[in-house]
């Protein structure tokens, strides 16, 4: 990422309270865009909105519920009130459901993973095309899903589903979009040191250690890391490339 590569743009990011959401809100604030930070969390994204200003960026904080269809609708259209257009998009913003197999799932909290992570990023693509297609051309959007939709992880059949899920709307926002000059991919990110991550390991360092050995690089990843990956694939360095998942996972999916 170059100091002031996206001066003139403006960046959508959901799920910018914490973790991979809050590092490429704060990166796309350094790299000069103007940015809305979109989260469910009030208090910790006006922290981030206010971090992005520290640092003499401008940033704006609007509260969402992502499986909310009005309150997306009114995201996007408040992006376009404060900073005239959306160019950028990042739909990070997700849940988790605790370890539960298929058969001892219950319907609701299936439900809500679902809402969440899969229409939620769903609404989102839809505002924002439509915004993007309205201004046209161009326009990049990134779709945050986990390498737990291309592998196999017990337990974790709604957040798999879900993110699997992802990786197909982006596939197809992609192809239905790249006419128009729209370019969609996503990251899977794994064993990120978000405070998610973090609270579903607990204070155990030996789980920490197995889970970092997993991985053929033999650390837990940061979120600056994921949100390189973001950036790039935000920016014109990426020009060629849509409808791609890029694993940014430390090579877990790459382990023996």
């Amino acid at each position: 990422m170059s100091e002031g590569e996206f001066t003139g743009k403006v960046a959508l990011v959901t799920g910018a309270a914490t973790g991979i959401g809050r590092a490429c809100a704060l990166a796309f604030g350094r790299a000069g865009a103007q940015v809305v930070v979109a989260d469910i969390a009030e208090a910790d994204g006006q922290k981030t909105v206010s971090d992005i200003a520290e640092a003499g960026g401008a940033a704006r904080f609007v509260r969402v519920d992502v499986a909310d269809a009005a309150a997306v609708e009114n995201m996007v259209r408040q992006t376009v009130s404060w900073f005239g257009r959306l160019d950028c998009a990042l739909n990070n913003a997700g849940t988790i459901l605790q370890e539960v197999s298929i058969a001892d799932m219950d319907e609701t909290a299936w439900d809500r993973v679902l809402a969440v992570n899969l229409k939620g990023v769903f609404l989102c693509m839809k505002h924002e095309i439509r915004q993007m297609l309205a201004q046209g051309p161009g326009g990049t959007i990134v779709n945050t899903t986990s390498t737990t939709a291309l592998r196999t992880v017990l337990n974790s059949g709604a957040y798999s589903s879900s993110k699997a899920g992802i990786i197909a709307l982006t596939r197809i926002g992609a192809a239905e979009n790249g006419q128009f000059g729209i370019r969609i991919n996503a990251i899977a990110p794994a064993g990120i040191e978000t405070p998610m991550l973090l609270k579903g390991l607990g204070e155990d360092e030996e789980r920490r250690r197995n889970v970092a050995k997993t991985r053929v690089l033999r650390r837990l990843g940061s979120p600056d890391e994921a949100a390189e990956a973001v950036l790039w694939l935000s920016s014109p360095r990426s020009s060629y490339i849509t409808g791609h998942t890029l694993a940014v996972d430390g090579g877990v999916l790459a382990a023996p």
